[in-house]
């Protein structure tokens, strides 16, 4: 992984370049509307500063180049070359673990026919193993719903995609604090010589 400081600067630098891209576009939108690019420039930036080395990253990309509006704006945070070889690189990707994901869920179906058999006379400590394969099942279906493109993840690659993308979403927080902090310092500023 990067430099924490390199990473901040070039989050800084593509979301800016983001902002302006949006600013020009911006007598038209409604507040909402203001709200959702910020976040769009924002998370496009962050993903393009991972260079597309993760999955988290290729998904956010993919997913907000589905939409035509959203693909424009995508495009010149990225720049034409580096656009076109992630968005190679993710239509790519989803069509391979598809297969995966349909595989699954039929040998989940399977298992729980068997399961189902064989639930006459449980000792305790099976039942207790049981619950707690259904409580980290279920909590780790809600982290692949958190992570972009997690659904896709087998769970080694998903701890290490998520502990990465806390890594980025911190680094994304740290550089919009200190932004809002030197801007509400420079209007503290221009007050005071007022």
């Amino acid at each position: 992984m990067r430099a924490p400081n390199s990473l901040k600067q070039e989050f800084l630098k593509k979301w800016i370049s983001g902002l302006q891209m949006c600013s020009t576009c911006s007598k038209n939108m409604s507040i909402l509307e203001r709200k959702k690019a910020i976040k769009l420039s924002a998370d496009v930036a962050m993903a393009s500063a991972r260079n597309g080395r993760t999955c988290w990253s290729r998904a956010l990309i993919a997913n907000a180049s589905k939409n035509d509006k959203d693909k424009l704006l995508v495009e010149h945070i990225l720049g034409n070359s580096e656009f076109q070889r992630l968005n190679k690189i993710s239509t790519m990707r989803p069509t391979m673990t598809n297969k995966r994901v349909r595989c699954k869920k039929i040998l989940k179906r399977s298992c729980g026919t068997i399961r189902r058999v064989s639930k006459r006379v449980v000792p305790q400590k099976i039942l207790a193993s049981c619950v707690a394969k259904r409580l980290s099942t279920k909590r780790t279906q809600v982290l692949k719903s958190l992570v972009p493109g997690g659904e896709f993840m087998d769970d080694a690659s998903l701890i290490e995609e998520t502990l990465d993308y806390i890594m980025s979403l911190q680094t994304q927080i740290d550089v919009m604090r200190s932004l809002a902090n030197a801007t509400e310092l420079v209007l503290s500023r221009k007050n005071e010589q007022w």
